[in-house]
């Protein structure tokens, strides 16, 4: 579609929202900004305007009730990942004829150059985060965008024809894509999240799997050959499939053994790394590097360039992020860690006895297999949000009962700070999204950093 002087929908006023925007108005696109909630002002969101230096002219901002009148004149809609499908203003979109997209899917068709694109439940920003820092050891313009930091719309009329653009790309995002065709993808796993949207694991799972619908025999996917769904998603692949693998030694793919990681290829074994000269911590992080190691090597990049930008590479925020020692204790940031299976590889990556700070926003998990996974580690379990009553149900039913449950993060780190001794440590990984307290993982994170930092030494 050739978007100058159309009538575009951009559904969500926040940050992919606004990006959306941006994008659309240096093409000239005739834009009606859309948030369905009445109590955010309009004045509100034209603020926001003015810190992106937008020209408001072709802005048309609504909030509330989306008019019959006003839909017979778009021309096509934008969706923030953040709105469903199944909202009640999108099926009337629909059924009306207009051509639906996301962000991912606007700026895909708006850009340039080659696309590696990262999905899975768990571990995206980390392997997302590296494969941008192998790629721009290689190539001379490089893009990282996605839920990492920055949006894809802001990066995609800057691209070129010899760019690379390495996109961290979630269920969400991915549900509104057409035209999307990464040359090299992964899907690093997949476990129940998200349920309250896709109401299904066959629909999260469908969702994941577009990442690779337009794939072909000249493109590259890469799959975890432990995930129980992969089997399934490479018969369906039309491009060619890479695996990786930390519990099997495979005859073709990348796989992890005695702490090294191996290449496997054509009877030949090729030694790639040992996992202690890595700088972050747990098997799950193996993988993610794994990973990413096999998508830099389907995008050209030298094999030597691929192991100094791994042996360098520290970590993201907020992804079990070493904060501080305060009194002998040791303090992690794993505010990413926003489902339960994310929250179970932190607490496999604890080496000592650990305070863990857990709760939130109810994505309606099932938090039984996470309290089985303690093993020991965890000494105690500190609860707070809207989730702590379930969580601590479902621990006392699965044995553990070493639980409080506080009113806030503050309360949480100060009861950590009373009661944890030397030589053990304190985690926030929450298994549970952060609405409804923070805006964001982020926010939550920087908190707990900014009240670790203001303990006593």
């Amino acid at each position: 579609m050739d978007f100058l002087n159309k009538k575009i929908l951009v559904a969500g006023t926040g940050i992919s929202g606004i990006g959306s925007v941006q994008l659309l108005s240096r093409i000239d696109a005739d834009i009606i900004l859309y948030d369905s909630n009445t109590s955010v002002s309009r004045a509100a969101i034209a603020r926001k305007f003015s810190e992106c230096h937008l020209d408001k002219s072709k802005i048309t901002i609504i909030t509330g009730e989306l008019s019959e009148t006003v839909i017979q004149t778009l021309q096509a809609a934008v969706l923030s990942p953040g709105i469903a499908l199944d909202a009640d203003f999108v099926i009337r979109l629909m059924e009306s004829g207009i051509e639906i997209l996301g962000e991912v899917e606007l700026a895909y068709r708006l850009g340039q150059g080659l696309v590696a694109a990262i999905t899975g439940t768990n571990g995206k920003t980390t392997t997302t985060a590296l494969l941008g820092e192998i790629a721009r050891r290689h190539f001379s313009q490089v893009y990282v965008v996605g839920n990492i930091g920055t949006p894809y719309t802001q990066a995609a009329l800057d691209t070129e024809s010899t760019s690379v653009v390495v996109a961290e790309v979630s269920s969400f995002q991915l549900e509104t894509v057409s035209l999307f065709h990464p040359k090299v993808a992964a899907i690093l796993n997949i476990t129940p999240d998200h349920l309250d949207r896709h109401h299904t694991m066959e629909a999260y799972v469908r969702a994941k799997k577009r990442i690779m619908m337009n794939q072909d025999k000249e493109d590259y996917i890469v799959l975890n050959h432990d995930d129980k769904y992969t089997p399934a998603i490479a018969q369906e692949a039309k491009a060619k499939v890479i695996y990786f693998s930390s519990h099997s030694e495979l005859d073709d793919g990348y796989y992890y053994k005695d702490n090294e990681i191996i290449y496997a290829h054509d009877s030949f074994k090729t030694h790639i790394c040992y996992t202690d000269e890595l700088r972050i911590l747990g098997l799950h992080n193996v993988e993610n590097f794994m990973a990413a190691i096999a998508m830099a090597t389907c995008m050209g990049i030298p094999a030597y360039t691929i192991y100094k930008a791994v042996k360098a590479f520290t970590g993201v925020e907020h992804r079990i992020e070493y904060v501080a020692m305060k009194k002998g204790v040791k303090y992690y940031n794993d505010s990413k860690g926003t489902n339960p299976d994310a929250a179970i590889k932190a607490v496999q990556a604890m080496v000592c006895p650990t305070y863990l700070i857990a709760g939130g926003y109810d994505k309606q998990a099932d938090y039984g297999e996470w309290i089985q996974s303690f093993d020991n580690k965890i000494k105690y379990l500190v609860l707070l949000g809207a989730t702590a009553p379930a969580i601590d149900a479902c621990a006392k039913v699965n044995g553990f009962t070493c639980t409080i449950i506080v009113r806030d993060l503050s309360e949480a780190i100060a009861f950590c700070a009373a009661n944890a001794k030397e030589g053990e440590a304190v985690l926030l990984s929450p298994a549970c999204a952060s609405w409804g307290m923070f805006k964001n993982y982020e926010e939550r994170g920087r908190m707990f950093k900014e009240l670790v930092g203001a303990l006593e030494d």
